[in-house]
């Protein structure tokens, strides 16, 4: 897990070099479309070339994509809806082809145009694209791109008040607390825990443990996000600043911990049944569950992935 602590995220040396490669290779190819004889450049697969002029304007659009390449390569990071487009048409390109494929529409040969025009950018653009994302939620963050202040546990706990304006502190004063830490409000994972909250609220109270919510928004969207879980009694926390997270240890996620297949495969059921909202806060920011006490954590569940749900009750349950 990434320290919060790292600094704003830059593009790679590699970035624009392989945008400006992609503009080439997009500027040569669509050329050789529109002023070379098809037969020559598309025919040779086995596909039917039919009209001419389909491919002609197929190759200056393939071109247009290359001189946004180009303007994209001066700073991949700012015009990432550029490489978001382009990459875009590169996954899809490879999906049409094979539904022709599979249908006898489109001989198999044609597949090699995908190699050069498709196949070989998605990982560097995704790459390209994942590191966009991670500066944009890390200049959203409301500590600036400074490094934020630290503070200690028992210091975050008193600073951090809930809707009622009582303090962590003052409710831990109280008695057992089960702390939910949530992502952003568009995360379907997090959506799937405070219903998962929800269904299991009357047996953590049971235990004598009193569920809480910690969360990035702002007072007005973690209401909202509480209430259609029906859970707009709990405490709960906005921290958009990130102190309480940062001392309960809980860092920022990495690719894998956020984007890997295992990840992808386990929203899709908490996405049909939860649906997807706006990101708000820091979107890499990871989660957990804490049971606390005055005298600090008494078992905790931090996440290892986006998809990695606690056992609440089972925290709850522990000594």
């Amino acid at each position: 897990m990434r320290s919060p602590r790292a600094p704003r995220p830059t593009a790679a040396p590699w970035m624009g070099p392989v945008l400006v490669a992609a503009g080439v290779y997009n500027l040569l190819w669509g050329a050789a479309v529109v002023l070379l004889p098809v037969g020559w450049t598309v025919g040779w697969t086995g596909v039917e070339v039919g009209n001419p002029a389909f491919w002609r304007c197929l190759g200056m659009v393939v071109g247009v994509y290359g001189v946004g390449y180009l303007c994209a390569a001066r700073d991949p990071l700012r015009h990432w809806p550029i490489v978001l487009v382009g990459f875009l048409g590169k996954l899809l390109g490879p999906i049409g082809f094979l539904w022709g494929a599979l249908r006898g529409e489109l001989p198999w040969a044609m597949g090699v145009h995908n190699l050069g025009n498709d196949l070989i950018w998605w990982v560097p653009f995704a790459v390209i694209l994942y590191r966009a994302a991670d500066r944009h939620a890390f200049g959203s963050q409301t500590f600036g791109d400074g490094p934020p202040t630290e503070r200690s546990w028992p210091e975050a706990a008193a600073a951090v008040v809930d809707q009622r304006g009582e303090s962590l502190a003052s409710h831990l004063h109280r008695g057992p607390v089960l702390l939910l830490a949530v992502r952003h409000s568009g995360c379907v994972y997090c959506r799937a825990e405070l219903a998962d909250l929800a269904r299991n609220r009357r047996r953590i109270e049971s235990a004598g443990v009193r569920p809480a919510i910690l969360t990035m928004s702002d007072a007005e969207t973690a209401a909202k996000r509480a209430a259609r879980a029906g859970l707009d009694d709990l405490p709960r926390f906005s921290d958009p600043h990130r102190t309480v997270y940062r001392a309960l240890g809980l860092g920022r996620g990495t690719a894998r911990e956020l984007f890997s297949p295992t990840v992808w495969a386990k929203g899709l059921a908490p996405f049909l049944k939860h649906g997807l909202g706006r990101m708000d806060g820091d979107g890499f920011q990871m989660g957990g569950a804490f049971l606390l006490s005055e005298n600090g954590v008494l078992t905790s569940h931090v996440a290892r992935n986006a998809a990695d749900a606690p056992d609440l009750p089972a925290l709850a349950q522990a000594p």
